[in-house]
């Protein structure tokens, strides 16, 4: 049973997903909360006799209703479903991050202060004292390094000192200074303690004047019409959020002012700062570095790659013992095909997983990753992202999949969507090993065209795309940058570094395996056979359909393979192989033999508008199972996670519709 559940909050950076993989371990799981597709995460830990629940809430700025992250964070702690809340700042940036903290300030759920990043603080030279700042606000106040794991002895028992004083915030220094504000006295005297449960008046009167919505609606559902038209009227007369922020802001300095002493006068630019910042070198190197983590990525990626070629391989010998033993065919196919074929697939996605989530982790941790989202905060703006997105886009030109898992890293959920959405369109590393090929088999010279012309159109489908789904994803007020100042560079802690890449691939394989699994059940269930390749119902079905696939200038082959490219985009080749050979489709998509003659049954048998048709449908159809399932993994959402995929299918037809239609004028 949990002697007490306690909700971590804090902006994001401040070291909060940290502490909660530290806390819990493999003792947590991800979803969404109920009816909103926002990332809810769970866990437990025990310390002595008890067991805690630990709710990690989503990452944001304020406490205000900007954005469905915080209106969720603070209905959760205005609940009582937390005994304690815990309030994370970084105390390298005490004056930036306290912020969450005054805006917290009157709600009803106890809490405790945890300024974390003690590390880093020393290494600017700062002298932080708690105890000071433990008076002025009347918490337990302590420092802290979360990747520390010495140090959690002093977190447990600040934990318990808070839970058994149900200590709260002192407010009277900051009301004060909300005084000051017109209007605010005239809102406040229209409520009372219980006006609505868990949030205090000054709480309240503080939102109505920052007008926030929410807040508004739910006092017009509560109070009398006549102490309503009250509050609005007194809050025409204020300045509104400006004025609250100054007021807390002036509280911030109070609670700082003799508690925090610097004796490192302020770090210059450095060297590589000056490269990042720079006006024309900035973007190519952020770049160049995102190329080279993701190079670095196959280091730790291979050896884990390699486990699932054994796996193939052994999967080969079992398939040959068991048709040797005289096995079934079905079971033979289910065991060897698809359980096997599919652990295959998925130890090689986990590999790829471990390796991005350990290099581009680094780069967070030691504060690369702000940089790069500085870098390109401006540009990714226009597309409705922040700078971060532009690291999972780079990332899917070596694996979509990667994109996706790169993603994690962006706090606003609608913003981690779209860059997925987005990432998609990126041509992953297996598009590109066959795209050269194709063209060349079929234009020779005039190859390198019809990969600008792949370029051109990615750019493209990436702006129409983003023009699409930005409309249900990102509200208009949160279509700006996110990086409110550079963290300073620190050592990495590789304990606490390596604990969330384990964590995060151990989720990864837990939450796709189902995914793959079907798929390829699916997949094998349409192409299975103990005759010829026309026996299989996907055959059958390509067949029937062919009148309608030609309008894309597909034939039932070329159909097949685009199918197929579903599963895997190296797939697509050895399906076209198959059928023109008469061997195994499944097989083929699991990267089976490709004819010696491929050009030539290629050319034969297909015209150049076909194949130009062809080249964009599997180009820019769905990545693959494992981007998908990646995807869901990320978002955690089955209603964004079809549609993405459902639209990229369309999508593809409609630009291999257009492709060979233009061949037809061409050729």
């Amino acid at each position: 049973m949990s002697a007490a559940t306690i909700a971590l909050l804090g902006q994001p950076n401040s070291g909060k997903s940290t502490l909660f993989n530290a806390l819990t371990g493999l003792r947590q799981h991800v979803g969404n909360w109920p009816g909103k597709t926002v990332e809810k995460k769970e866990g437990t830990f025990t310390h002595g006799s008890d067991t805690y629940s630990v709710a990690d809430l989503p990452g944001s700025y304020s406490m205000s209703a900007n954005s469905d992250e915080e209106v969720i964070t603070r209905d959760f702690i205005a609940s009582g479903k937390a005994d304690v809340v815990c309030i994370l700042a970084d105390s390298s940036q005490l004056e930036r991050s306290l912020f969450m903290l005054a805006d917290y300030a009157g709600l009803s759920a106890p809490c405790f202060l945890v300024l974390n990043m003690e590390d880093v603080a020393k290494e600017q030279g700062k002298t932080i004292d708690p105890q000071a700042i433990e008076k002025k606000i009347g918490i337990p106040v302590m420092m802290f390094s979360a990747t520390d794991t010495k140090a959690y002895d002093k977190f447990y028992a600040t934990l318990e000192r808070a839970l058994r004083n149900k200590s709260q915030i002192d407010v009277s220094a900051l009301e004060k200074e909300y005084e000051k504000i017109g209007g605010y006295s005239e809102i406040k005297e229209q409520l009372v303690d219980d006006t609505i449960s868990g949030y205090t008046p000054m709480w309240l009167t503080v939102k109505v004047l920052e007008n926030d919505k929410v807040v508004s609606a739910k006092l017009k559902n509560t109070l009398p019409d006549d102490k309503m038209q009250e509050i609005e009227n007194a809050a025409k007369s204020s300045d509104g959020a400006i004025a609250t922020g100054e007021c807390k802001f002036a509280w911030i300095d109070g609670i700082l002012d003799g508690a925090v002493n610097e004796t490192k006068t302020a770090a210059k630019l450095g060297k590589l700062d000056r490269i990042y910042t720079h006006k024309f070198w900035g973007k190519p190197a952020v770049v160049l570095t995102v190329i080279l983590g993701l190079i670095a990525s196959f280091i730790p990626a291979v050896p884990i790659m390699g486990v699932g070629m054994g796996v193939s391989a052994l999967g080969g010998l079992l398939k040959e013992t068991m048709i040797a033993a005289g096995s079934p065919d079905l079971l033979t196919g289910i065991i060897c095909d698809v359980i096997i074929q599919s652990l295959f697939y998925i130890i090689n996605m986990l590999g790829f997983v471990f390796g991005v989530t350990l290099v581009f982790g680094l780069l967070e941790e030691v504060g690369v990753m702000a940089r790069i989202s500085y870098v390109f905060d401006n540009t990714m703006g226009k597309l409705g992202l922040q700078g971060k997105s532009v690291m999972p886009f780079l990332v899917s030109f070596g694996c979509t999949m990667g994109g996706a898992a790169g993603a994690r890293v962006i706090d606003n959920w609608g913003q981690k969507v779209l860059t997925i959405a987005l990432a998609w369109a990126v041509p992953c590393g297996a598009a590109w090993s066959i795209v050269p090929m194709l063209s060349t088999v079929f234009f020779g010279a005039g190859a390198p065209l019809v990969i600008i012309a792949i370029l051109l159109v990615m750019i493209l489908h990436m702006w129409v795309t983003a023009k699409i789904f930005s409309r249900g994803l990102v509200k208009t007020e949160d279509k700006y940058g996110m990086v409110m100042e550079l963290p300073p560079y620190h050592k990495p802690k590789w304990g606490a570094l390596f604990r969330y890449v384990l964590g995060r691939t151990k989720d990864t394989f837990f939450r796709v395996t189902k995914v793959v699994l079907i798929v390829c059940a699916i997949f094998w269930l349409l192409s299975f056979t103990t005759g010829s390749v026309e026996d299989t119902i996907l055959y059958k079905v390509g067949v029937a359909i062919e009148p309608v696939t030609k309008f894309f200038g597909l034939t039932w082959p070329l159909f097949l393979a685009f199918i197929a490219s579903m599963v895997g985009k190296e797939g697509a080749i050895g399906v076209i192989s198959a059928l023109y050979t008469g061997g195994s489709i499944y097989a083929a998509v699991g990267g089976g033999a490709v004819a010696a003659n491929i050009g030539e049954i290629l050319t034969a048998n297909v015209t150049q508008p076909e194949a130009l048709a062809f080249i964009f449908a599997i180009t820019f159809n769905l990545p693959c199972i494992v981007a998908l399932a990646a995807t869901y993994q990320e978002i955690h959402s089955v209603k964004w996670t079809t549609r993405i995929a459902l639209y990229y299918i369309a999508t593809s037809l409609i630009l291999a519709f257009a492709a060979y239609h233009i061949g037809l004028l061409i050729f």
